[in-house]
């Protein structure tokens, strides 16, 4: 009975010293963010897979998106998560979609942020979403193609993009995907671990773009 007196304790000890996050509602959301990225600066994140680690820069000017993105991570939100949809030379999708959560990010399209190879995006829903507003939890890391240099202008002046000379490059020299910019919100890019997204992105998949096995990952905060 006093060993078990002793679990019960601990237990509850464990238990009142847990933190909950503040919850996030279409009402509050910029409050929320704003205080929590104020508080909690960090920029870096790791992801830990079977074939590799990858290292993400977030970037600070997307202040909504970095700072929902490190609360889920503080919070575990994505204790559970994989990457879930694979499309070769497209992207590699992640989250857990058992989970869901009752709203969505205002979009923070910048220019200089394209979907070049590496580039950390949010997926959103096309279906009443006029806004264009980013889903709360769902990632995805771009591998995309190369495009021929004469590809690149014809490409974006078919989509109304307005790219400089270094972003043209990029799509030429490491690719992307490029029919997503100003679509979608880029928010981070990897710095480490390109080869793992290679890895991943050649998984044998199903019809529906889910992968064969699965691909668990473990995701922290580095700094």
């Amino acid at each position: 009975m006093i060993r078990l007196y002793y679990i019960l304790c601990l237990l509850l000890l464990f238990s009142c010293g847990k933190k909950e996050g503040e919850v996030i509602t279409s009402a509050n959301l910029r409050d929320v963010l704003t205080r929590y990225g104020k508080e909690n600066p960090e920029t870096e994140v790791l992801i830990e897979t079977k074939h590799g680690n990858m290292r993400l820069r977030l970037y600070e000017d997307t202040p909504l998106h970095r700072a929902n993105f490190i609360k889920l991570i503080k919070e575990g939100y994505y204790e559970d998560a994989d990457f879930y949809r694979i499309v070769y030379e497209f992207m590699i999708q992640g989250g857990d979609l058992k989970k869901s959560l009752g709203y969505r990010i205002p979009s923070e399209f910048n220019p200089k942020y394209i979907h070049k190879k590496g580039a950390l995006s949010m997926a959103r829903v096309d279906e009443n979403n006029p806004d264009l507003e980013s889903s709360a939890a769902e990632f995805f890391i771009v591998h995309g193609g190369r495009y021929l240099p004469e590809d690149v202008d014809m490409e974006a002046r078919n989509l109304g993009l307005t790219l400089t000379s270094e972003q043209k490059e990029t799509y030429a020299a490491n690719g992307g995907y490029m029919t997503l910019d100003m679509k979608y919100t880029v928010f981070g890019e990897l710095i480490e671990g390109i080869e793992v997204v290679d890895k991943i992105a050649n998984e044998k998949v199903y019809s529906t773009d889910k992968p064969l096995r699965e691909i668990p990952f473990k995701i922290s905060v580095v700094r």
